[in-house]
């Protein structure tokens, strides 16, 4: 396919997903394998790990599972190292591994608002740091999974998830304004609103319907309205959008 609609095309070219166990992580590994790439993925749970393996091999593309905690820099090397020998290359990132709390202010322990620093602002650093270091001169493309959460709040007691996720906005920003044009790496961020996922399932009963009346469309998102944007930003598609933020939010954030 050539022309625009070939632009969005990932044939060819290997993309790395981390969180890969379940979830969006999950969604992400199929559907950039649908569109074309070959999937290395990391997470810590081996066993779930393997079965986004099996679902990304039945699409026919390859696939290289990695056990990794991305908090580790060590064990981000380690994962990109292990792509690139089984692969050939990597081109695209999707920094999808995050965690999240909900614990008042006051009653939340400073290891708790480190670990969630810890793998979601330091592992999208580390990790993106070991793609770079291997990137091609052809270049590739980092997606950032950021949240509306980095720009507004979601009612609930959030304080290590929402500073995170505002961390995120200005790594990408800069990463961005270092790499474009040196390594020729673009790097964007995506802001999911409500979708369900297993960070989700931890809030009350009730609360991500009590939520729809912050967003202009109505509903939840779907798994692949927030593939379908990766998918942009991780192809030529989007040559020419480096260091934004793309809210994917149903409208959220205009309210």
């Amino acid at each position: 396919m050539s022309g625009i609609l070939g632009s969005f095309s990932l044939d060819g070219k290997v993309a790395v997903v981390t969180g890969a166990s379940s979830g969006l992580g999950v969604a992400f590994a199929t559907g950039l394998a649908e569109a074309g790439a070959d999937i290395a993925i990391c997470a810590r749970r081996v066993e779930k790990l393997e079965e986004t393996k099996a679902r990304v091999e039945a699409l026919g593309r390859r696939c290289v599972a990695v056990e990794a905690d991305v908090s580790n820099p060590e064990d981000c090397s380690r994962f990109i190292n292990e792509a690139v020998t089984g692969l050939g290359k990597v081109d695209v990132l999707i920094n999808n591994a995050g965690i999240a709390t909900a614990v008042p202010a006051t009653r939340e322990a400073p290891e708790e608002f480190s670990k969630v620093m810890d793998i979601n602002v330091n592992g999208s650093y580390f990790m993106a740091q070991a793609f770079a270091r291997n990137i091609s001169e052809s270049g590739g493309s980092i997606v950032n999974i950021g949240s509306v959460l980095g720009s507004t709040t979601a009612y609930l007691p959030q304080a290590a998830y929402s500073a995170s996720k505002a961390a995120i906005i200005g790594l990408t920003r800069d990463l961005a304004q270092q790499w474009t044009a040196r390594k020729k790496i673009r790097v964007n961020a995506l802001a999911p609103g409500f979708f369900e996922s297993e960070m989700t399932d931890q809030y009350p009963d009730g609360y991500l319907e009590s939520m729809m009346i912050r967003v202009p469309a109505g509903r939840k998102g779907e798994s692949h309205e927030l593939v379908a944007a990766a998918i942009f930003l991780a192809s030529d598609a989007s040559s020419y959008v480096t260091g934004v933020l793309l809210p994917v939010d149903g409208g959220l954030l205009t309210t």
